[in-house]
């Protein structure tokens, strides 16, 4: 999954399609519990939607902007505009994170 490291770079990415962004951090166990199944995830779901990493401590302003306060953290975003988010303190499954991918398709194709 490819990292966002700037907040230009950040915006420009969200502006189209149907977006995913992961906030994470280096220091967070339940953010390196998820790695060994997000690739997979991330293929599964390519077809449909496109996913980026954010590291929250290179871009902490846009995770107080988004009011992400818990790692890992998810939000989507459909042409810039937030659609759904899965944010939270608490560790996440892949069986959580899959179930709230089919929510994001489900909501965009909605809009």
């Amino acid at each position: 999954m490819r990292e966002v490291k700037t907040n230009e770079e950040f915006n420009q990415v969200i502006s189209e399609g149907i977006i995913v962004v992961e906030f994470f951090a280096d220091w967070c166990p339940d953010c390196h519990r998820i790695d060994p199944f997000m690739p997979e995830v991330e293929e599964a779901y390519k077809p449909k939607l496109n996913m980026v990493k954010v590291n929250r401590d290179v871009l902490p302003e846009k995770s107080q902007e988004l009011d992400v306060m818990g790692i890992p953290s998810f939000i989507a975003f459909k042409d810039g505009k937030e659609t759904i988010r899965f944010v939270s303190k608490l560790s996440k499954s892949r069986e959580e994170i899959e179930q709230f991918l089919d929510r994001v398709v489900q909501v965009s194709e909605e809009l």
